[in-house]
């Protein structure tokens, strides 16, 4: 009588075992994928931000030999701003994805920009789209 209990049991648990065995092997599925998923994510992002600020850095650098060239009286509040701009870009954490601040200090940086912009009288045009990233003026 024992036997058969066990065996009845055994057929009533399965479910409940099976439920179980299939949600444990749906997670650690799942939670591979996700971290795939999460890289790639992350590795994408890191590339649009990279681009961005490379041509922030590029633009930057341009226009500082330009105005080098022929610096003059009226061009010191755009290098002071171009400056800034560059100091920035150089303090900008690029290794460090945690650091809390990332996205405000991206946001500084793209208003030094546009600021720069403002002064040099020049209309930026900075997309990000399939193609890739471009700046045109």
């Amino acid at each position: 009588m024992a036997e058969s209990q066990d065996m009845f049991d055994a057929i009533v648990m399965a479910d409940e075992r099976f439920h179980g065995e299939g949600y444990q092997e749906g997670y650690e599925e799942g939670s591979s994928l996700g971290v795939i998923e999460g890289r790639q994510h992350g590795a994408l992002h890191g590339a649009r931000v990279g681009s961005e600020i490379g041509c922030y850095q590029g633009f930057a650098v341009a226009w500082k030999c330009l105005l080098h060239s022929c610096a003059s009286e009226k061009d010191s509040r755009k290098m002071k701003v171009l400056e800034s701009l560059l100091g920035m870009i150089q303090k900008f954490p690029y290794d460090d994805p945690t650091y809390d601040k990332l996205h405000e200090d991206l946001d500084r940086i793209r208003g030094k920009f546009k600021q720069l912009c403002s002064l040099l009288n020049v209309q930026p045009d900075f997309k990000i789209s399939a193609e890739g990233p471009g700046l045109s003026f």
